[in-house]
């Protein structure tokens, strides 16, 4: 017996209808977006307006505009040509509290936009500046569908306010980004309107209907045919059958597919289809144990088309050295109580600095026996920081056991005489003195927040945790010394510990090592702490105390996070002045 289309027509088993591969466009959920900004350059100009229409089957679900503070002047043209003066955005909000609202406004939406790369790289950049993880949009430009459904005769310039006359919008642009919003609205509607007839019924075919997608790019959509409608990893590989790139979603099928659509607008994953031969896939339970799987795939394979997770291991660490008088060194693997993962290896080596300088650890490179003493004469420049009167190696001990215990989080003298000293050289107008001391002392708390937050995970034996899961039911984790070690479902219905038990006898073993992320690498340890942390998740079980120093990095997070907005609003205005 067939299924019955929501379209009133019938499917066949096994065969799926049209408006089964994609949403159907009625019920399709669109976010039309126009911005208003200091210039045309992503990166180096600010917006100064948002305007957002939120629609679905031809209704409008919700509107959001707000000005904001570009934090700085309004260029005359560009004031001439909006209206919106330097004035005007004196008690505006700045992006940093916008677009985190827009994002929660947008989520789980197709953006739409009058030229979306304008639109989508000044939202980009402000995210990346931000330190904000941009969502995976799917977008479609109406400049783009305009220029693939309407003939020159029609219409012989594809700007807002020629096609809002066409179409007769209710809307008429102004260069405000509520009114360019709105009439946007009523260009889509009219687009659609004309490709229905076309056989384009959904987000997908809508996409493919754009002129950017080659015949060759479209066959390979076969590819994607026999993926499952669940998450899970898939692995694109090529003539050779090596791993192109893998990626990671909650539905395999509907993801990969937009690979050959012209929703796929980079360089890189174009030329990545082009070579794929086939798709594999991993189906796991919940979108969690895709991502770890994800990370472990990319990092056995390193794929040429993964920009990230390629190298797990590839931080620097700050840690004392093996000797009778150990100093501070910066090195790729760990050991117990170092401090990390730094990004960069000279981030690592000034807080290598900062930390030696307040403890007074050495710096001179040379080997000294136990049975010796250190001793360097103070210099003017680029001394040893351990400079003065001779110490034994009794002496000295207690300096290393001062790291260890700034590492664990249980002395912070170290962060509390730097920002002493930012104050006092601030105090005596060494600002630039004083702001290169703040940055490194923010760089140095960022690595050692990780390390304690993450190593406070790790240092569990055992960890169940559940959260509710769309369908009703229970998705699970076990987590074994900051590594998953098992990861399952319970349907609604079904009684979840019989599960949990299932999952923890047949869980991985895990063998932990002394250093400060027992074995397991940051990015897994570090996306298992986001998922525990988010909303809705509750601990199940746990074998061990889990908890981060009182006297940690933690108590200083509002300061980073202060020294940071400060450092991108500086970093702003530099820009702004070049």
């Amino acid at each position: 017996m067939g299924r019955t289309r929501p379209d009133g027509a019938v499917a066949a088993d096994g065969q799926l209808a049209f408006d089964e591969l994609d949403t159907p466009l009625r019920d399709t959920t669109f976010v039309v977006v126009d911005l208003e900004t200091t210039g045309g350059r992503p990166g180096e100009d600010a917006i100064t307006e948002i305007g957002a229409v939120k629609i679905r089957g031809g209704r409008v679900l919700g509107e959001m505009a707000t000005l904001v503070d570009p934090g700085r002047s309004i260029p005359p043209a560009i004031v001439q040509l909006t209206g919106i003066t330097s004035a005007m955005l004196v008690d505006a909000p700045r992006i940093e509290r916008v677009l985190p609202a827009f994002l929660e406004f947008s989520r789980g939406c197709v953006l739409v936009a009058h030229n979306a790369r304008f639109d989508t790289g000044f939202l980009r950049a402000a995210a990346v500046r931000m330190d904000l993880a941009w969502p995976r949009f799917q977008v479609l430009c109406t400049v783009q569908l305009a220029r693939r459904v309407l003939t020159r005769d029609e219409a012989p310039s594809v700007k807002l306010s020629s096609l809002a006359t066409l179409f007769t919008s209710s809307t008429r642009p102004t260069h405000r980004a509520l009114d360019d919003a709105r009439a946007t609205v009523d260009v889509l509607h009219g687009l659609i309107e004309r490709v229905g007839n076309q056989g384009v019924h959904s987000y997908a075919e809508l996409v493919d209907y754009l002129p950017t997608v080659t015949a060759a790019h479209r066959a390979k959509r076969t590819l994607a045919a026999g993926l499952p409608h669940a998450p899970g990893v898939y692995l694109f590989r090529g003539p050779s059958d090596e791993v192109l790139y893998v990626g990671t979603s909650k539905n395999l099928h509907r993801r990969v597919r937009t690979y050959f659509t012209g929703s796929e607008t980079r360089g890189r994953m174009k030329e990545m289809i082009a070579l794929a031969t086939r798709v594999d896939h991993v189906e796991c339970s919940h979108a969690v144990e895709a991502g770890v799987h994800e990370l472990r795939l990319i990092s056995a394979h390193t794929p040429p088309y993964n920009r990230r997770s390629k190298y797990p291991r590839k931080g620097w660490w700050v840690a004392l050295t093996r000797e009778s008088f150990p100093r501070l060194s910066v090195v790729r693997t760990p050991a117990a109580g170092a401090i990390g993962p730094f990004a960069q290896r000279t981030t690592a080596v000034e807080s290598a600095g900062l930390i030696a300088e307040h403890l007074r650890l050495r710096s001179c490179t040379r080997r000294i026996r136990a049975a010796d003493v250190h001793h360097c004469e103070p210099e003017a420049v680029g001394g040893c920081t351990a400079a003065g009167e001779p110490a034994t190696a009794a002496e000295y001990a207690p300096l290393a056991d001062a790291f260890r215990r700034f590492a664990d989080g249980a002395d912070v003298a170290v962060v509390e005489e730097a920002v002493a000293r930012i104050d006092a050289l601030s105090e005596d107008l060494l600002f630039e003195t004083a702001a290169r001391l703040r940055d490194r002392t923010a760089a140095l708390l960022t690595a050692l927040r990780t390390v304690q937050r993450l190593g406070a995970l790790a240092a569990v034996g055992q960890l169940v945790a559940a959260r509710r899961a769309e369908d009703g039911g229970w998705e699970f984790v076990v987590v074994r010394h900051g590594r998953l070690a098992a990861a399952g479902v319970s349907r609604r219905g079904v009684a979840p510990m019989p599960v949990v038990e299932a999952l923890i006898a047949g869980a991985e073993t895990v063998i932990p090592d002394d250093t400060p992320l027992r074995g397991t690498t940051p990015e897994e340890v570090a996306l298992l702490a986001r998922w525990l942390d988010s909303g809705g998740v509750r601990i199940v079980d746990v074998t061990d105390r889990w908890s981060e120093p009182v006297g940690g990095a933690g108590r200083w997070a509002p300061w980073v996070a202060t020294v940071q907005d400060v450092g991108r609003r500086e970093r702003e205005r530099t820009m702004a002045w070049a």
